[in-house]
């Protein structure tokens, strides 16, 4: 955020800056602020698969059938439900799976009964499998049906369906099937192929489901930061530790060495260094002091702190970066929309290969032709379930996203990781981005006859009605010198060029040359000397008093430690950096000298970061903007991807994609690693399920056997299906240990 912008309206910001926390992520998102609300008045489900599913109770998908999730894990949920019903179903079955699959490949062989009779001893072993094991499967067929929704269990209940069916027919039935469907001494059943499908089956989603609960350790972990308890001081003095939910805002709350804080809040007592590398990541501990803001689940290293409480439940930044990651891993990627839409003509298609295939063989087929055709049939149903593809991206998406959160890098939606790149080109704001954006007065210099003293008790005067960080640092000088401030009046904030008002009956303006421009004020007599203090790197501001020049003052903000080291990581990936700032030309050009910039705008508004996006868009470039101030918000929110710092204000946050919580550039190097990782993991994904179904379809449908001889089972299409769905999930979790630039 640029010092002539002045118009920062959070009462948090300059304490923001002064202590090098992350309380503006405290409100960072708004909808996640109302997210986190609802599900704290009653858990909230969605579908891994297509996130814009909620309910307010479990269920499944209408969409694809799989089982709603709470948006956000709880750490009490010691189990998945439908994990547990799963496997009770598939360990239950399995005993009679095996016995049907025996009697079916080995019974005639035997000869110890019938093989009639065979048929209805495999029948009555079948049932309670399909019956029972396979419900669920039916019932999701079923609403895939009622919504129009086609998806993985419509083929997989048409499949099972159509085996178990006609076996049961020739099995009570015979006599209504031509000679050609008998073989040895009985009609051809396939209870064997139904009642493997559906282990298999459930087998496929036993691995899935625990594959997928993989995915939400990142979340648990940051839920697990949180103590349980709080030690509230009462008003009387006396001191109980109390469970975390009792806390509630304005309690004074005691954290001794070694505890967590409980809550978001601020030192009202005592002092203390704080150890916040598990929200942000920076491993040196931070000092607090009386006055310095506290983030919940941090670790108090030395001494004694009183605090008073100011954020609690879902209100405080640990509360909402799990939000925020939760968001981001329900949200779908663009190339997930495609895959959808794949997938929902697909299923169309298969249906139709799956009649094909059946009226193929039975017409044109060797004997028994239309046996062939059934069995067949049954296989393209199965082998050609979608649930690969639908997984594909959801996956990855979810896996890295957790993945961020622990490196400090929050991604708002999976369009800002497959985005992100792509960027060649990054726009960065100077003050509280490239700097520390804990700027310190240096000197006033006065003019027409006022002295500096003068000047920077007027400026300090009207300054009291802004927050912004440049003005807290020339309110702070002027107090320290004990300077009687006079109220402003008629404040009013020139968005991007200074600030104006009224003291004491006198007009008075704060800002750049652009604002004096405005007024007609002549800045002709201070230019050498403004000049000089812009070369040394200082922000310079005029003063005008009824609109004649009363004088400068100069105030300087010092490059982050780590600014350097993160540009030059950006250069060498090819990235363009860009300087955009509300600062003087000169003061922008001398800071883009130290740090190796050459492309830099000065006294630029926010309309004017607008255009150089714009523009920069214009030229085909992919555009990241990175800033931290209301100011950046309009180019934030136009940029390809916008880049904001954790640190900064929360206009910026929401209009960012990407959050960089501790507010170090060197994050976009790790978010841009974690990025091209995600999006080859979600192409090789993608890529797999497209292959497999290319290839199984065909096999299945027995178009090699006339040159092969080769005919898939049904119960290997069921297994090949369960194992395609464990390969995407398993090759999704390699992001958990890929390799990321700030490792």
């Amino acid at each position: 955020m640029d010092h002539t912008a002045h118009n920062d309206s959070s009462a948090a910001h300059s304490q923001r800056h002064d202590h090098g926390n992350l309380p503006g992520l405290a409100a960072e998102l708004a909808p996640a602020a109302d997210a986190a609300a609802a599900a704290a008045a009653g858990t909230v489900y969605t579908c891994p698969m297509h996130p814009e599913i909620r309910q307010d109770r479990p269920g499944n998908c209408p969409k694809c059938g799989m089982t709603l999730e709470p948006v956000l894990p709880s750490l009490d949920d010691e189990s998945n439900p439908e994990l547990v019903d799963f496997r009770r179903r598939f360990w239950w079955t399995l005993p009679l799976t095996v016995v049907v699959t025996v009697l079916a490949m080995i019974g005639h062989q035997l000869g110890w009964m019938a093989m009639a009779t065979q048929s209805w001893l495999e029948l009555v072993l079948a049932v309670p499998i399909v019956l029972w094991a396979g419900w669920p499967f039916f019932v999701r067929g079923a609403q895939s049906v009622v919504n129009r929704s086609p998806n993985m269990w419509t083929l997989i209940s048409l499949g099972t369906g159509s085996a178990f069916v006609y076996s049961v027919v020739a099995t009570v039935t015979p006599q209504v099937f031509p000679d050609s469907f008998v073989s040895m001494g009985r009609v051809a059943v396939y209870f064997e192929a139904a009642a493997v499908i559906i282990s298999l089956t459930l087998l496929g989603q036993l691995l899935e489901l625990k594959a997928r609960s993989q995915t939400s350790a990142a979340i648990k972990s940051l839920l697990g930061l949180a103590p349980k308890t709080a030690r509230r001081i009462a008003a009387d003095g006396s001191e109980e530790d109390v469970p975390l939910a009792n806390v509630h805002v304005g309690d004074m709350l005691r954290v001794r060495p070694g505890e967590k804080v409980p809550v978001d809040g601020v030192v009202v007592e005592g002092s203390s260094a704080l150890d916040e590398s598990m929200l942000t990541g920076e491993p040196l501990p931070v000092s607090k002091r009386v006055g310095d803001k506290l983030i919940g689940a941090t670790l108090n290293t030395s001494g004694a702190l009183v605090m008073q409480s100011e954020h609690v439940g879902s209100a405080t930044v640990l509360s909402q970066i799990v939000q925020m990651v939760a968001m981001a891993q329900r949200s779908r990627a663009p190339m997930q929309r495609m895959a959808d839409a794949v997938a929902g003509y697909f299923v169309y298609g298969v249906v139709a290969a799956a009649l094909l295939t059946f009226f193929g063989w039975g017409l044109f087929g060797p004997e028994p032709s239309w046996v062939y055709g059934l069995i067949n049939a049954v296989a393209v149903l199965i082998i050609a379930c979608p649930c690969a593809l639908g997984l594909a991206t959801p996956m990855s998406i979810m896996v890295a996203t957790g993945r961020g959160a622990t490196h400090g890098v929050l991604f708002r939606d999976a369009a800002a990781i497959e985005n992100l790149r792509k960027v060649d080109t990054l726009i960065v704001d100077k003050t509280g981005t490239l700097t520390e954006g804990r700027p310190s007065f240096e000197k006033a210099i006065g003019a027409n006859g006022f002295e500096a003293s003068e000047v920077l008790r007027l400026a300090a005067s009207l300054d009291q009605g802004s927050e912004h960080p440049l003005a807290a640092a020339i309110v702070t000088a002027a107090r320290e010198k004990n300077f009687v401030l006079d109220k402003p009046e008629q404040f009013d904030s020139a968005s991007g060029i200074g600030v104006r008002g009224a003291i004491a009956g006198k007009a008075l303006a704060l800002g750049n040359t652009a604002l004096m421009a405005q007024l007609g004020v002549d800045v002709a007599p201070m230019a050498v000397q403004a000049e000089a203090l812009r070369a040394e790197g200082a922000s310079v501001m005029h003063l005008a008093v009824d609109e004649k020049l009363a004088g400068i003052l100069a105030v300087s903000d010092p490059v982050k430690a780590t600014t350097a080291e993160a540009l030059a990581t950006l250069r060498k990936a090819g990235i363009r950096v860009v300087m955009a700032t509300g600062d003087g030309l000169t003061t922008a050009r001398a800071v883009g000298k130290r740090l190796g910039i050459d492309e830099v705008h000065g006294e630029v508004k926010p309309a004017d970061k607008l255009k150089l996006v714009e523009k920069l868009q214009s030229e085909g470039r992919v555009v990241a903007m990175a800033g931290d101030g209301i100011n950046d918000a309009p180019a934030l929110a136009r940029a390809d991807v916008g880049i904001a710092m954790g640190t900064g204000t929360d206009v910026a946050m929401n209009s960012a994609q990407l959050t960089l919580v501790k507010g170090d550039l060197r994050g976009i190097a790790t978010a841009t690693a974690l990025s091209v990782a995600t999006v080859a993991n979600m192409r090789q994904n993608l890529a797999f399920a497209f292959v497999y179904n290319a290839l199984g379809i065909p096999l299945a449908a027995g178009l090699l056997y006339p040159f092969t001889g080769w005919l898939l089972s049904p119960m290997i299409a069921a297994l090949a299906m369960s194992l395609s769905s464990a390969s995407v999930i398993g090759n999704a979790l390699r992001l958990r240990g890929a390799a990321l630039k700030q490792d």
